[in-house]
């Protein structure tokens, strides 16, 4: 399982890709557009890292464990049962998978 410390980077790490985003959006004159697509490429490329962590930590869980978690999300309401199933045991987030670094 991965360590608290390394999913706060992750997590960090992804909030300022989303951020700068924001930024370039509010002020696109402001950006160049190799900056723009520096920017896209870290927002898909930490969301893909953090899709990942999440797949490789529920792998590691005991087969029951899996099944337990994945029924929990897969009712919680946060996001679709179905997207739980890809990101966690099947191909990955579809958005991800097609996307790519520009």
């Amino acid at each position: 399982m991965m360590n608290d410390e390394r999913w706060v980077e992750l997590q960090q790490a992804e909030d300022m890709a989303y951020f700068k985003a924001d930024l370039c959006c509010y002020s696109p004159e402001s950006y160049s557009l190799d900056e723009k697509k520096e920017i896209c490429n870290n927002m898909i490329s930490t969301s893909k890292a953090v899709l990942d962590a999440m797949r490789a930590d529920f792998e590691q869980l005991p087969p029951e464990a899996r099944s337990k978690l994945l029924g929990m999300l897969c009712q919680s309401g946060v996001e679709t049962p179905e997207w739980w199933r890809d990101v966690l045991v099947g191909e990955g987030d579809p958005l991800y998978r097609e996307l790519e670094a520009i």
